[in-house]
């Protein structure tokens, strides 16, 4: 056992009388070293973009790009003071990156598409959207696809170049959405009466804007029915809750009123032309057992 320690110990100084040696240890070191700082610049650069408010997509992008491009200098700078010919394999690599472009090209539309995203921000995280005819809760935008999650918790993950290629629909961009509720009434029911009931209901409710103020129109006459649609505002965030909220006010109000929403009605007339009577009396004859 010290035979073999004295011979690490002879080989490790007689390496170290060589200048690769050196050179392989201070490459070993700065590899090491700027590690740590990409590390804490990313940081540092996390806590002043969130200093000054930015967006968390963006944030997250940018500090991810920012290491990226830190640990590429600090490969290279090591490399470099290890004695490896860096121009030749950036050259090499540069060959090696274009053909991987060529191969990967769906993937590098992804890349453009999310950085796209991230740039114009059509959307935020939270905001509740609907994409490729999908809806959800957007979660994350990464540089290849972007997460969101469905009301019942499913995920759906998108490539982003799907998503920059179809329309965007931001339910909560605004601040404020509409609620529609649609009602019927009969042909000669107070239209006046039904107003003021509905705008009373909403008047109650807390989270109903005032302004807009809500409205009762007439959308459509039918066969039947008069369609009516009772419009209010609401914060984004509340569409949901108040609408189903506002349904069960209604149907209340409705109930304690004794009001009915009229059904649909048809009439239907019946011709009877050229029966004889030996033939009615025959299905007589033929409905006497069952009776």
């Amino acid at each position: 056992m010290q035979a073999f320690v004295q011979f690490i110990e002879h080989w490790f100084t007689a390496a170290l009388t060589h200048e690769w040696a050196w050179r392989i240890l201070v490459g070993l070191g700065l590899a090491v070293v700027g590690t740590w700082l990409a590390g804490w610049s990313s940081r540092i650069l996390d806590r002043l973009m969130r200093r000054f408010s930015v967006e968390d997509i963006l944030r997250n992008f940018l500090r991810n790009v920012a290491y990226a491009i830190a640990m590429v200098i600090v490969f290279i700078a090591a490399l470099d003071f290890a004695g490896v010919p860096t121009t030749s394999l950036l050259a090499v690599v540069g060959a090696a990156g274009l053909g991987i472009g060529l191969a990967l090209k769906d993937s590098l539309s992804n890349i453009a598409s999310g950085v796209m995203l991230i740039v114009l921000r059509p959307f935020h995280t939270g905001d509740s959207v609907q994409i490729a005819g999908l809806e959800g809760v957007v979660e994350s935008v990464r540089i290849f696809q972007t997460t969101m999650v469905t009301s019942d918790n499913r995920e759906i993950i998108l490539p982003n170049s799907q998503i920059t290629a179809s329309p965007i629909i931001n339910y909560t961009g605004r601040g404020e959405r509409r609620v529609d509720i649609p009602l019927a009434m009969a042909f000669g029911d107070d239209l006046k009466a039904l107003r003021e009931n509905l705008l009373a209901v909403v008047a109650r409710h807390p989270r109903v804007k005032a302004s807009p103020a809500a409205e009762v129109l007439v959308t459509a006459l039918g066969e039947s029915t008069v369609s009516v649609q009772l419009r209010l505002w609401v914060a984004a965030k509340d569409h949901t809750s108040v609408q189903a909220e506002l349904l069960e006010a209604v149907l209340a109000d409705f109930s304690r009123r004794g009001a009915r929403i009229p059904l649909p009605q048809r009439e239907l007339h019946v011709h009877h032309h050229g029966i004889a009577e030996d033939s009615v009396a025959s299905a007589q004859q033929l409905l006497k057992p069952a009776l």
